[in-house]
């Protein structure tokens, strides 16, 4: 750790250094910083959470577009918002979003509120999300620890431990604090952002290229690789499920899940415990025995807790179901006229390669 004399300078010279450095170099131009609306920034952010820049660049546009503030995000169904997020990941992001927005359409005059307390108790947005929001959009003072920013501080003033146990966690927020200026707020959030993601990366940092790498503690110290220090290994626990896929005159059957958990509110192959019970379950759920049944290899899914080993089994059937209507919960859809709902990115990709299997005149089992 550093004497208290000397982080006090340093935290008294690292606003400067990181506003001359990201007048030079930081970025300026990303989609959300035209006209930086509270409401466009509160997008971004939430898209931000968890997904880098580049992926978010290819979705930002065509949301916002979309959903032009927040009457319209808010008035819209949540397949609607779903199906522009689909890809993105992290869908629960998603569905908070749209919670939030008929929050503030009903609750705030449909107007992003520009206060900490009425950010915070909004679905998805937490103190630094809200500080983010107020900081690059109304340019107020407030500190921000996303992912990035907590690597850099860390490093700069050499916070052992893992930031994600509460003791770190609060000496980062202190130092948060400390850094953040009153003057030019909303240029430093964007700059220590833009730091942490094009310098001070995990893997391989650019230190020569860092505007603080001189007072930098780790980097002093030839700790830069074990700081912030990683969060304690464990074994990641994996799942297996079995997803039915019947199909009948290019049409698939998808099952709404439920709000929460695992894909909340997407559309995805309904389920069934066993390969073997496949043919019980179109049976019993969708009224008709399969004509044929086709066992697909199984596709591994990583979510940020468990992996998810799917294995899609196709059942084909001829005959009109008996049981499986178009309802609220159960959708056929047609492969060659998809419907615009809200799919997570496995799903989407097992129907692609089944509208491409039928388009080739296929048979044969596809491996994902």
């Amino acid at each position: 750790m550093i004497g208290a004399m000397e982080r006090k300078e340093d935290i008294s010279a690292f606003a400067p250094a990181l506003l001359r450095w990201w007048d030079r170099h930081g970025r300026k131009d990303l989609p959300w910083q035209r006209n930086p609306t509270p409401y466009r920034v509160w997008v971004s952010e939430i898209m931000l959470q968890q997904t880098q820049v580049a992926t978010v660049e290819r979705y930002y546009d065509r949301f916002v577009d979309t959903f032009p503030n927040v009457e319209a995000l808010g008035n819209a169904a949540l397949d609607h918002v779903l199906h522009l997020w689909s890809g993105l990941g992290y869908y629960a992001r998603g569905r908070n979003l749209h919670r939030a927005a008929v929050i503030i359409r009903d609750q705030f005059g449909g107007e992003l509120p520009i206060g900490m307390e009425d950010l915070e108790s909004l679905p998805g947005i937490g103190r630094s999300t809200a500080g983010a929001i107020l900081a690059l959009s109304a340019n107020q003072s407030h500190p921000i620890l996303d992912g990035n920013v907590r690597r850099v501080l860390a490093r700069h003033f050499l916070v052992e431990g893992w930031p994600g146990q509460a003791a770190i966690n609060r000496e980062l927020w202190m130092l948060a604090e400390a850094c953040t200026p009153t003057k030019r707020p909303g240029n430093y959030a964007q700059a220590i952002m833009d730091l942490g993601a094009s310098v001070c990366t995990r893997r391989n940092p650019a230190c020569h290229d860092c505007p603080v790498s001189g007072r930098c503690a780790a980097h002093r110290a030839g700790r830069i690789a074990e700081i912030p220090a990683p969060r304690p290994r464990r074994e990641r626990p994996r799942r297996e499920v079995v997803l039915v896929m019947v199909i009948r005159d290019g049409a698939v059957l998808l099952q709404k899940r439920p709000s929460h958990g695992v894909w909340g509110g997407l559309w995805s192959f309904p389920e069934a415990g066993e390969v073997s019970g496949v043919a019980e379950w179109c049976e019993t759920q969708v009224g008709i025995s399969p004509d044929r049944i086709e066992v697909r290899p199984a596709v591994r899914h990583s979510f940020t807790h468990f992996d998810l080993d799917m294995t899609p089994v196709e059942a084909h059937i001829s005959e009109p179901p008996g049981r499986v209507a178009e309802t609220d919960d159960w959708l056929w859809f047609k492969l060659h006229r998809p419907a615009a709902v809200g799919l997570a990115a496995p799903v989407s990709r097992l129907l692609a390669s089944l509208g491409e299997r039928k388009a080739l005149g296929e048979t044969e089992t596809l491996s994902d």
